[in-house]
Formats: C-alpha cells, sequence, structure tokens
C-alpha cells in the first residue's frame, strides 16, 4: 500500500532537526524508498517555512548555518509533489477564517481537502483546533498513522 498525504513543515524539519517525533518523521519519509513509493504533497509554501524554522535554530540554538545550508538543499532533493500556493491561497483564507488557523496552516489544510488525502502534522494544536470537523488531520505522534 503506497502512502500518500500532505505534509507540513513541522514533519518536514524533524528530517534534520533531532526533535521529540523525529523517528516517526524518518519513517514516514522511508516509504519514499518503497516498491509503491509514498505521494508526499506539499504546497510550495512548505520549503520557505522549513527554511525558517532552520533560520530559527541557526539564530537561536547554535545550529550550524552550514548544516542548515545541506538541509535546505537535502529537502530539495526530496521526490515531494509541490503545489504553488496561489492555487490555495483563497480557500485558505476561507479556511483559516473558518476555523481560526493561521493561513500557513489553512494553506495545507486546502491541499489536504483539494487531494482528499489526510494531513500530516507534529503540530498538536492544530490537530486539536480542527477536531470534530470533517478536515482530515492526523497527529505525526499517532504512529502508524493508518492504524
Amino acid at each position: 500500500m503506497s502512502l500518500d498525504c500532505v505534509l507540513d513543515a513541522s514533519v518536514g524539519v524533524k528530517l534534520f532537526l533531532k526533535e521529540p517525533l523525529s523517528d516517526r518523521a524518518d519513517a514516514l519519509f522511508a516509504h519514499l524508498a518503497d516498491p509503491a513509493p509514498a505521494q508526499l504533497h506539499v504546497p510550495d509554501l512548505f520549503f520557505v517555512e522549513c527554511a525558517t524554522i532552520l533560520w530559527t535554530f541557526v539564530q537561536r540554538h547554535g545550529y550550524p548555518a552550514e548544516n542548515a545550508d545541506e538541509d535546505v538543499a537535502d529537502l530539495l532533493r526530496l521526490p515531494l509533489r509541490a503545489v504553488p500556493t496561489r492555487e490555495l491561497v483563497s480557500e485558505a483564507l476561507a479556511l483559516a477564517v473558518a476555523h481560526r488557523i493561521t493561513a500557513y496552516d489553512a494553506t495545507y489544510v486546502a491541499l489536504s481537502r483539494r487531494l482528499s488525502l489526510p494531513l500530516v502534522t507534529a503540530d498538536e494544536a492544530l490537530v486539536y483546533r480542527l477536531e470534530g470537523t470533517p478536515l482530515d488531520v492526523r497527529w505525526l505522534g499517532k504512529w502508524p498513522l493508518w492504524s
């Protein structure tokens, strides 16, 4: 079975920053090498959000800038299916207003809804905020995601 989902930046950076749930992010991304490889979708916003998180670690936690540069290069090499934010922004704004979430988060939710795929996030607050709605948002900490 191929794993198909939308990922947000909170999951993507866990490939590079050793944080809680990094092992689960590694397991999720390992599906890209399966015989039936995963299809991992992201809005193009994903890349700049990951870069911003890495920048924060460089500025505040002494993470080496060279490592951050390598991480971004590795991120860009992943076979992620990126969708232009321009195609999602109107729906994202409506979702943001309706559910009181940021437009950034709503962009991932909009892509998830458009593709009829779950959004996988490490952001527990986002999962909690959208609980009880028809939006399929899954917490990375609940692994495996499809059990």
